[in-house]
Order: C-alpha cells, then structure tokens, then sequence
C-alpha cells in the first residue's frame, strides 16, 4: 500500500504545538505520514508519538530549500504527492504560507494576513473559541470529514524520557506525590503581563503547608531566577521538553502560570490549577477534564485561595 506523506508547520509555541497533536493525530488515524517542521524542541517534546520533526532553519531560503527535499523525499514514497493538496500550515502567519508556496507544495490553511493567494485551499476561520478547537477543524476540514475533538490530548512520551526524568528525580531525592510549579511564562497576553506575581510567596507557604515536596523545571534563561526566588524548592536543571512531560505526568498536581508546560501536563494527564490574569480561558486555557483556573480579573488571584484550591485538589486524589 502506498504510504500518503503530508507536510505540516507546526507553530512557534510550546502551548500551540501541544494543542495541535490532536489534529496530529486525527491526519495520522486517517492514514497519513506525518513529516513536520517546527522549532528545534519540537522533536523532544513530540518524541512519544514517532512522528519526523524537521528543525525550521531561520533564513527564507533555508527554509525553501528544506521544504524542496521534504518534497522530493514524500515524492519517492507517493508518485502522486504533488497531485493533491501535500501540506497544512497550522500558523496563520504571512511568511508560513509564503514559504510552503515557494517550494511547490500545496497547502491548506486558514485565510489569514492575505496570504488565500498562496494556499491552494485557505479556509476561513471562526474567531472566538479554543485554539484547540480552531487546530482540530483546521484538520477536519483538510481531510473533509466533521468529528468532534477529543476531550483528552493524550500527549505521548518517550520511554527514554521517562527513564530520564525517573533519574533527575532520585538524584534530587524527590519522593513521589510532589507538585511542579511553573512559575515562568513566555511572552504576553495582548501586550499585558501573565505571570502571577505571588508565585514565590505561594511557594514559601505551600511547602511549609502541603507537605510535599515542590519541584521546578526551569527552561533557558531561567535557572538563576528559579534557584533566587525558589529557595524552598527542588529545582531540577535540564530543559528537555520531553524530560519536563515526563516529569510532569509524575506529578500530583502541577500550579502554573499561562505557560507551555501548562499545557503539556494537561496533555499528560496530570492535574493543573492554571493561575491565570488577562488569559482569555476559553481560548487558551490548558485542555483536558483535570484542569482547574484560578482566575480574578482584573485582580491577581490571591496566595490564600490559591493555596486553598490546591490543598483540594490533592485530597480529592487522595480520596
């Protein structure tokens, strides 16, 4: 049987990338050959699934030529690749549809920033409901199908991850039943600031109170701030996406700020308690029946209550 190779960008977000496996795996169950392209984490953090993740280059040409060989090479597996549409862009960006058109792919994605000329299907997109869900029809509509989305991600991870994140936490002698903090947030939410500012203050009473053991993962850049401002938790160095899912699914219950690895233990199963300030939730809130938002905007949820939600949650597990 002759395999269907399709080529996907995936976007530049943790979070983004996290909510599309879904659609990932939808082309996959209907019998398609996934080969992405996406920034250089997103072969570790998708390494569960088996799937073949190209780094993205940065310069224009680089990219083309990239894209020309993943061509060449879907071509060998499928003479009529370039007889049907052979891509989706799950960006909405300008630059994602230029760079699939130079190479001679036909992709599918959503009519956005002006660039319908340069897909051979642009789809419009509906404003206002979860990324999730805009990712999920994005697939639907590629294969001409109508599914609902799944209520779990089910984010798969590697065994060699979980040997790995086994390891990093003996060496720290971190028993099980802890919670990972997630503390750091990347970037902005409409130009306002998403990172809750009683996150170290929450930490101080939560391991004087819980009485578990706290856990953080910091990405690049922000070891020396977990190490400062955390001195009453394990922070645990390494920065391997597919390491922090696998840590993550460990968990008994991770409290973050809006941030990508929200969304990867909610993609793993784990409980989150979502500390969240302007985040719209029904947009971009992490996805999946364990997760639980804190949230008083235009106020920033208070240490107590906090606190408070995660003692709950914990001895509802325990029940």
């Amino acid at each position: 049987m002759t395999s269907r190779p399709l080529i996907v960008r995936l976007r530049n977000w943790v979070g983004d990338v996290i909510l599309g496996v879904p659609a990932l795996q939808l082309l996959e169950h209907h019998g398609y050959v996934l080969h992405l392209v996406g920034r250089p984490w997103a072969g570790a953090l998708l390494g569960g699934h088996g799937w073949d993740v190209h780094v993205r280059p940065p310069k224009l040409g680089e990219r083309v030529r990239q894209l020309r060989a993943l061509k060449a090479l879907c071509l060998q597996a499928d003479p009529g690749f370039t007889r049907r549409e052979n891509a989706l862009s799950l960006p909405h960006s300008f630059s994602a549809a230029l760079d699939l058109r130079l190479a001679g792919l036909k992709a599918v994605g959503y009519a956005q920033e002006a660039r319908s000329f340069l897909l051979a299907r642009a789809e419009p997109i509906t404003y206002g409901g979860h990324a999730l869900v805009s990712y999920w029809e994005l697939a639907c509509r590629f294969l001409r199908v109508s599914e609902p989305p799944p209520r779990e991600i089910g984010l798969k991870v590697a065994p060699a991850n979980q040997q790995q994140a086994q390891a990093l936490l003996a060496a720290h002698g971190v028993e099980p039943g802890f919670l990972v903090l997630c503390p750091f947030a990347g970037g902005g939410f409409e130009k306002l600031d998403k990172t809750w500012p009683r996150f170290a203050e929450f930490a101080r009473i939560a391991a004087r109170e819980l009485g578990r053991p706290l856990v953080i993962y910091p990405g690049p850049g922000e070891a020396e701030a977990a190490l400062r401002d955390f001195p009453d938790v394990a922070v645990l160095l390494g920065a391997d996406l597919g390491v922090y899912a696998a840590l993550l699914q460990r968990a008994a219950l991770v409290v973050s700020n809006d941030t990508g690895p929200a969304h990867i233990a909610a993609a793993v199963g784990t409980p989150v308690l979502s500390v969240l300030g302007p985040t719209k939730p029904e947009q971009w809130a992490p996805w999946g029946p364990e997760v639980h938002i804190e949230q008083r905007y235009p106020q920033w949820p208070a240490v107590d209550s906090v606190l408070e939600r995660a003692r709950r949650l914990l001895e509802s597990r325990a029940a």
